[in-house]
């Protein structure tokens, strides 16, 4: 059985490894170079080897010296990130959460201050993507999506509906008096090439071809209705404050489902207690949320 290690020595090798020198590793560890030099001998004579090469000016690494360095200087980094991760007498764990970028600034930025304020020791990392994520490869504990809630590689809760409408600056809202008046409009398009088409149905008109900007983004496209460029058709429970404030028209009532806004997360993970905090607590904001929009008049 191979004989206990002092983590002081193992800690005196890594220090002195990276410097190359027992001086600077001593000055690192607040301790004399005397003591470094001795935590290393006494390392190599547990283990049988030499780890450095004596130099008259500083120290080499032998073959066993370099296989060792990257398994301790992992080990030390892991240590350090979890140690850092308690503050207050408290564990921070990290959650990190992918989220469309629609979403991510029409619903959950506004209530991120509520999150902080009832779950102080939950580090939460936001990430945006366009609806086009890999939970697995971008280290990501959810992901919040639009869709059918199809995925099947992940559980997939629903969160909210998001029927659309068409959207659009007030002087364009001025010279609509009819849903068939937008023929003489810009349209501007998302990458689903049915939505339009969805809508004029929904609208009893016979279709014809949008002749807008195609945007990746629901939340850009906005900012170009905003901004005159076109119409959007977008769901006007992600733009709340913008059509309250007037700088947002939804000039007809007609609306079309499209998908809806879903928590996924990887049948493979592991539920953590930061995961099941911001679940539940996501449900419970979503769940209040359906409540006022089904008590409130139409935006």
């Amino acid at each position: 059985m191979r004989p206990y290690l002092p983590l002081n020595a193992l800690r005196a090798f890594e220090a002195s490894a990276r410097h190359l020198s027992f001086t600077r590793a001593a000055l690192e560890l607040n301790v004399t170079q005397a003591a470094v030099s001795q935590q290393v001998r006494m390392l190599e004579d547990r283990l049988g080897s030499a780890l450095f090469k004596r130099l008259p000016r500083g120290l080499g690494m032998t073959d066993e010296g370099r296989a060792l360095l990257p398994v301790l200087t992992d080990t030390f980094g892991r240590i350090e990130a979890v140690l850092k991760q308690f503050e207050g007498g408290h564990f921070h764990e990290v959650l990190t959460v992918g989220v469309v970028g629609t979403f991510a600034v029409g619903w959950l930025m506004p209530r991120l201050k509520l999150f902080r304020q009832t779950h102080p020791f939950v580090e939460l990392r936001l990430l945006t993507h366009n609806n086009l994520v890999d939970l697995a490869g971008e280290g990501l504990d959810f992901a919040i999506r639009f869709g059918e809630g199809v995925w099947p590689a992940t559980h997939n809760v629903l969160l909210l509906d998001a029927p659309f409408a068409v959207l659009c600056a007030p002087e364009i809202a001025n010279r609509l008096d009819e849903p068939c008046d937008l023929a003489k409009e810009t349209l501007l398009r998302s990458y689903r090439t049915d939505e339009w088409i969805n809508w004029f149905a929904a609208a009893g008109l016979e279709p014809w071809a949008a002749n807008g900007p195609i945007f990746d983004s629901s939340r850009l496209m906005v900012e170009a209705a905003i901004q005159g460029a076109g119409i959007a058709l977008a769901p006007p429970r992600m733009f709340v404050r913008e059509l309250q404030t007037g700088r947002l028209i939804r000039p007809f009532d007609t609306e079309v489902e499209t998908g809806s806004y879903w928590l996924t997360w990887l049948k493979s993970r592991h539920m953590s207690p930061a995961m099941q905090v911001f679940r539940n607590w996501i449900l419970e904001e979503a769940a209040a949320d359906l409540l006022a929009i089904s008590t409130a008049p139409p935006l």
